[in-house]
């Protein structure tokens, strides 16, 4: 019964490396690389729509950046093994310079034709974009056994991350995307809410 039991499983390394993946991380891999397919497809709807120059470009900066993305992570997903070019880092033309505070403004609404759609619209469908596909990637790295998928995914969310922040940075600077604060008081006591260890040293070893 033992011996039964042990031919039901098989080791990664006995394995040819296309076939080292387990099912739900077909699933999971799957759908996060649809979610990276349909981003980059619907920059092809918005960018005839796009009325500054600056959005534009950063668009059109964040698709080739996940163009070579897609390449990378479906040659991990179709190998098994290192890709032929291997992750990269994206890096954002915004400064980190953040404008906190709001200012009023009229009451939103959703657009009724698509005439009605504009940057404001545009960049935040960027933003819902990049959120969704960092969270699937996040889901996916989390289930995968693949250890060079698994890498992959997990080495591509700082960059989804840094392409959302650069597009807030943009929403932020034209006041699409406000930023509030608590009174001064109490974000005080939230950030005095937590103290280091007595003793601590934050090293785990000597």
């Amino acid at each position: 019964m033992q011996n039964q039991n042990q031919q039901n499983y098989q080791e990664s390394n006995q394995m040819q490396p296309q076939m080292n993946h387990a099912g739900h991380e077909m699933f999971m891999g799957h759908e996060a690389i649809g979610g990276l397919i349909s981003g980059m497809e619907q920059t092809l709807l918005y960018e005839q729509h796009i009325q500054d120059p600056e959005l534009k470009t950063i668009m059109q900066r964040q698709k080739d950046f996940q163009t070579q993305l897609y390449n990378t992570i479906i040659d991990t997903w179709k190998t098994g093994q290192d890709p032929s070019t291997p992750t990269q880092s994206y890096e954002m033309t915004q400064n980190n310079n953040v404008m906190y505070g709001m200012t009023p403004s009229q009451p939103k609404s959703p657009a009724q034709s698509v005439n009605e759609i504009n940057d404001e619209c545009i960049s935040g469908f960027m933003m819902g974009s990049l959120k969704s596909c960092a969270t699937s990637f996040a889901s996916a790295a989390l289930e995968t056994t693949n250890p060079v998928l698994r890498r992959v995914f997990a080495d591509s969310i700082p960059n989804i991350i840094e392409m959302a922040y650069e597009v807030f940075l943009y929403q932020n600077k034209h006041q699409y995307y406000q930023v509030p604060q608590l009174k001064q008081e109490d974000m005080q006591n939230y950030i005095n809410g937590f103290a280091p260890i007595q003793g601590g040293n934050g090293n785990m070893m000597q």
